[in-house]
């Protein structure tokens, strides 16, 4: 079979077509063939590594965590999945050497979800990454419940900074889908129409208008979650539009590796910062994402593709090396990589 792998860390030049012969299952295991590969952040930043030439865990790495694809073969103690059902893929390379940039995975069950006949491959392997972080930011304050459902967060305002992104796109859709109100900051206006198009109530160009007054004029009594990409340079507009008691949910690094916060300010709002990393989100949050993201899949929640706020930009297999760069250099919408015909 075909695949992607890289055996040292560096620029997406060690990216190689290679071939692997075809994994068997073992105990509790799933085969699936990909038919779609999702590109994140994160796959670009595991194969750079802190350093180029750097050895990796295994002698050979298969990039990218998300995917979807169809049941190949079924491992022994499998019974909830059936060989021919499509499925989403969900850190299929998170500790092990076999992402989803190749023809055939073999994942843990538990990494192997059943994906809505109402749902195409591209919004499958958009989900794993993007969804269950954006779910996992929305569900972290204190008073917010664990899951989501349709009308969990009534009453509520997030405020989603970054609403063009992949998982600025999935919060907006989960936390309309759960009923709350949505304001979403942009850097301009083709950014603002997509967060718009994803189902933003309110969208703020934070470049051509003033945020705090804006944002405020949308929520008078402050915003509950934020939904952060980038704290650095947010940190101080967070500060002015939070409620009393409202959580921030910190999920990136793009405003910088540091951020410095006024004790006192944050104090007296009883504000919390909490950091959102998805490999080590507890499993039973995890496990409440994947309920939470499926059933919102199913009710047609979720969506991917230009009309829907999120376009998708697709590649070849053989030319993941350019789909990484894509997203590394800050690509608007969703990079997708076409492994097999479903």
């Amino acid at each position: 079979m075909k695949a992607i792998a890289h055996s040292l860390t560096g620029d997406s030049d060690v990216l190689q077509l290679v071939e692997f012969p075809t994994p068997e299952p073992g105990p509790d295991e799933v085969r699936v063939r990909v038919v779609v590969s999702g590109v994140n952040p994160t796959d670009w930043k595991s194969r750079r590594g802190s350093a180029p030439g750097q050895a990796l865990a295994f002698p050979e790495v298969v990039p990218n965590q998300d995917g979807a694809g169809v049941v190949e073969a079924l491992g022994e103690g499998v019974d909830s999945l059936r060989v021919g059902q499509r499925v989403w893929l969900w850190e299929a390379a998170w500790q092990r050497a076999n992402g989803t940039a190749e023809e055939q995975v073999v994942l843990p069950l538990r990494h192997v979800v059943a994906l809505p006949d109402n749902a195409s491959m591209d919004l499958g392997a958009s989900l794993g990454v993007p969804a269950i972080t954006a779910h996992r930011c929305l569900t972290v304050a204190e008073s917010f419940p664990a899951k989501l459902s349709p009308g969990a967060l009534v009453g509520r305002t997030i405020l989603v900074a970054g609403g063009a992104g992949a998982v600025g796109h999935a919060a907006i859709q989960l936390a309309k889908w759960a009923g709350a109100t949505v304001i979403a900051t942009v850097s301009g206006a083709a950014k603002g129409d997509l967060a718009r198009l994803a189902g933003a109530d309110h969208v703020v160009n934070y470049k051509e208008q003033d945020a705090s007054s804006t944002i405020r004029s949308f929520a008078p009594l402050g915003v509950d979650v934020v939904v952060e990409v980038a704290v650095g340079v947010n940190q101080e507009l967070d500060k002015e539009v939070c409620a009393p008691g409202a959580t921030v949910a910190v999920y990136a690094t793009n405003g910088g590796d540091e951020v410095t916060l006024k004790v006192r300010d944050h104090m007296t709002r009883n504000t919390r910062f909490q950091f959102v990393l998805l490999y080590t989100v507890p499993t039973p949050a995890k496990d409440e994402a994947i309920a939470a993201v499926s059933a919102a899949v199913a009710d047609g929640a979720l969506t991917v593709g230009a009309a829907t706020g999120l376009p998708v930009i697709r590649f070849a297999l053989e030319r993941t090396a350019d789909a990484h760069d894509r997203v590394e250099g800050g690509a608007v919408g969703k990079i997708l990589i076409d492994v097999s015909a479903e």
